[in-house]
């Protein structure tokens, strides 16, 4: 048996099907992950990710141990609530974890990935020593997930009053605090929509009024094939700690200035970019018959091989997407091989489906 959530019992009453994620017993559907996947895009699902660790940061040195920590740069957070996607890297370059960092008014708050939970906060530990920090892990918080083109309006319709004023006002990739709540516009599908960080007492309730509105609850399954269309990495499969952002579609992520800012992993990426960033991650696109999946062999002639980091059905495209790790130099064309036979694919920059429509050329 694993960790459970608070909306464990839950997940049993609606019929789900509980699976193994990351050493939590979690929902993967509630009877068609393929109809989970299409009310996110067309109206609003709800996920229950309260197996993600939450850590808060406070001390004198909380901004100058997080320019150090992580590869992207905390002063960009001028705003209070404002959020931040970075990589948190080891020496040599590679990807420790993915995870979303918020300015809050009394210091940070940091998301991390749950299967990496027991390595991020050694990690952090070890890292904080000669800084004025306290790292606190916040295990008695759920989190659930609401997204989709109906998210906000519904979630804004059970939560009246102060919360529904905080959401009303939420930019994009904001979190704002509200009555020992955290409400913040973020998501891992591809749609609009809000991650909120509710007390475990109270995360029951809020569901079952979440589900008497119309939010129809949503599995891991339906998750996955969400992120894969929107092209957003899975820790674990399309990163981890061997392969840098570089090689990851997380360049983005990097801020290499101020270039006096010596944060963990910064030589290893300056050497890498400097002899020539040997792999990348790309879009691959199969429109015949037929499922792309992880671990397949990537044929690029000429230039030699890679592999498929992550793979599916596109339930919204009607064919199979993936995320592939190439050859640097890989054009708009490779092959992959299937059963044994190497099969055409068009090669693109993800994501492949964002707000409800195809987006990649």
């Amino acid at each position: 048996m694993g960790n459970k959530t608070a909306l464990y019992d839950t997940h049993v009453a609606c019929g789900g099907k509980i699976v193994d994620f990351g050493g939590w017993d979690m929902p993967i559907h509630y009877g068609s992950q393929l109809e989970e996947h299409h009310v996110v895009r067309k109206a609003s699902g709800m996920f229950d990710v309260s197996h993600m660790t939450i850590v808060d940061l406070v001390g004198s040195d909380a901004k100058r141990y997080l320019q150090y920590l992580l590869a992207n740069d905390v002063d960009k957070l001028k705003d209070i609530g404002k959020a931040l996607y970075s990589g948190m890297l080891n020496e040599q370059g590679g990807v420790i974890d993915d995870l979303i960092v918020y300015n809050m008014p009394e210091g940070y708050r940091l998301v991390v990935n749950c299967g990496t939970r027991e390595k991020d906060l050694a990690w952090m530990e070890k890292q904080s020593a000669g800084f004025d920090i306290e790292l606190t892990e916040r295990p008695e918080l759920a989190m659930v997930a609401v997204q989709g083109p109906e998210a906000i309006a519904k979630t804004m319709q059970v939560l009246a009053g102060e919360k529904a004023e905080a959401i009303s006002s939420l930019k994009v990739f904001q979190g704002l605090e509200s009555a020992g709540w955290m409400l913040c516009r973020t998501g891992y599908t591809g749609e609009d929509g809000l991650e909120i960080i509710v007390p475990e007492a109270e995360v029951v309730t809020f569901w079952q009024q979440l589900q008497e509105a119309g939010v129809k609850p949503c599995g891991l399954g339906a998750r996955d094939t969400l992120r894969l269309e929107a092209g957003m990495n899975l820790y674990g499969s399309d990163m981890d700690e061997s392969i840098s952002p570089l090689q990851a579609n997380m360049g983005w992520t990097i801020a290499w200035q101020p270039s006096e800012r010596d944060f963990i992993g910064r030589a290893a990426l300056e050497a890498e970019k400097a002899e020539g960033v040997k792999s990348k991650l790309v879009g691959l696109v199969l429109e015949e018959r037929g499922v792309l999946r992880a671990h397949q062999k990537v044929v690029v002639e000429g230039l030699g091989e890679g592999e498929i980091t992550s793979g599916t059905f596109s339930p919204t495209l009607g064919y199979s997407v993936a995320l592939a790790r190439v050859p640097a130099a890989t054009g708009d064309s490779c092959a992959v091989e299937m059963r044994k036979k190497l099969q055409p694919v068009k090669v693109v920059m993800p994501p492949f489906v964002r707000n409800g429509a195809r987006v990649y050329k």
